[in-house]
């Protein structure tokens, strides 16, 4: 499938698959899904990025266990809403996951989540550098997934 928009994928996915998301860095990728009704995110895991074959087969691996329909991948936009290399690093991790695997996937503009995700972190839950730094990313992962099934809530006709 190609990348379609978040309105579209709802319709492509078969009754009680999940959608997974995803906060792409460098170094992790944080890892979220959603229960079967497509309602509520949970943060999933975080893996450790090595070669893409090995980012990818760990990710289908996952999808497969999870029975995950689609993906909704960060787009890390700037502020003033243009797209920088770490966008283009997204839409090519994005091309060459949906050269190998047929699934639904889509975009969400993941502007400020790892901030607001910080912030919760540190002033409501309290926890320490380390601990925060070890749940960061899947927390990220699950705050941008949350975004997009709000929008698909909001959606007429959903």
């Amino acid at each position: 499938m190609a990348v379609m928009e978040l309105a579209e994928i709802i319709k492509t996915l078969k009754p009680g698959s999940r959608l997974m998301g995803l906060d792409l860095g460098s170094k992790t990728v944080g890892l979220a899904l959603s229960d079967v009704t497509r309602i509520i995110a949970s943060p999933l895991e975080t893996i450790k990025r090595s070669k893409f074959t090995a980012d990818a087969q760990m990710l289908e691996s996952l999808i497969d266990a999870h029975n995950v329909g689609g993906l909704i991948l960060g787009l890390p936009v700037s502020m003033d809403g243009s797209e920088g290399p770490r966008c283009q690093s997204t839409r090519q991790f994005a091309t060459n996951l949906l050269a190998r695997r047929d699934i639904a996937l889509s975009f969400w503009d993941e502007r400020l989540s790892t901030a607001a995700v910080e912030r919760v972190l540190i002033g409501q839950a309290d926890m320490t550098r380390k601990r925060r730094a070890e749940v960061v990313d899947k927390a990220a992962a699950a705050y941008i997934l949350q975004g997009a099934l709000d929008a698909i809530a909001r959606t007429p006709g959903q």
